[in-house]
């Protein structure tokens, strides 16, 4: 079999695109090592380094480059240090009177310096609640309702005495000698019999 004499032609042209694709991308791939570790970090021999690395081991200086790279870019830290700085800008902000700007605190109900209405109290559950609030988040109930009046309810006798009981009078004077009023009764039962 003749080998046709263009065909050394034809295998120089496809040596030729073949070694320009593969110096291009070991030409890539140390200009994407160089501005990739410039993303990650400031420091010069680094930069050096890293391209050196991929430039002499190719591949697996690439792959050693991808394990041993710092994990974020300067861009990334930069927004997570502004993050922290706004979280921790936001803590320590304080709260100033919107009447007076005065220095107020987060459980104040009205300010001390101008005396505005700062917050108000739930008529439901006693929780505080802005005065533009028209419902209380805590319990739902909305804050122009007045309470419905309550009628007591009437108990049997016998529940009536045993409310009055479970319930303690408050002692003034406090005697260790004098017994509780809750014994008395116990004894005034065990009287002996005589």
């Amino acid at each position: 079999m003749k080998l046709p004499p263009s065909l050394n032609v034809y295998v120089s042209a496809a040596l030729f695109v073949i070694g320009a694709y593969v110096v291009a991308l070991y030409l890539g791939l140390i200009v994407w090592t160089f501005r990739d570790i410039r993303s990650r970090t400031r420091d010069m021999l680094a930069h050096i380094m890293a391209a050196l690395l991929v430039a002499v081991f190719n591949l697996p200086g690439l792959l050693i480059y991808m394990l041993v790279r710092p994990k974020t870019t300067l861009a990334e830290e930069y927004d997570r240090t502004l993050t922290e700085e706004a979280v921790l800008h936001e803590l320590d902000a304080k709260l100033l009177c919107p009447n007076c700007q005065h220095d107020i605190e987060t459980d104040f109900i009205v300010c001390p310096s101008c005396h505005h209405q700062l917050k108000l109290r739930c008529v439901g559950c006693g929780r505080l609640v802005l005065p533009d609030w028209d419902v209380c988040p805590y319990c739902g109930r909305f804050q122009d309702d007045t309470p419905a009046a309550v009628e007591p309810e009437t108990a049997e006798p016998d529940e009536a005495e045993a409310l009055a009981f479970t319930t303690p009078a408050p002692v003034e004077d406090e005697d260790p000698t004098v017994e509780d009023d809750w014994a008395a009764p116990a004894q005034a039962d065990e009287e002996p019999e005589t």
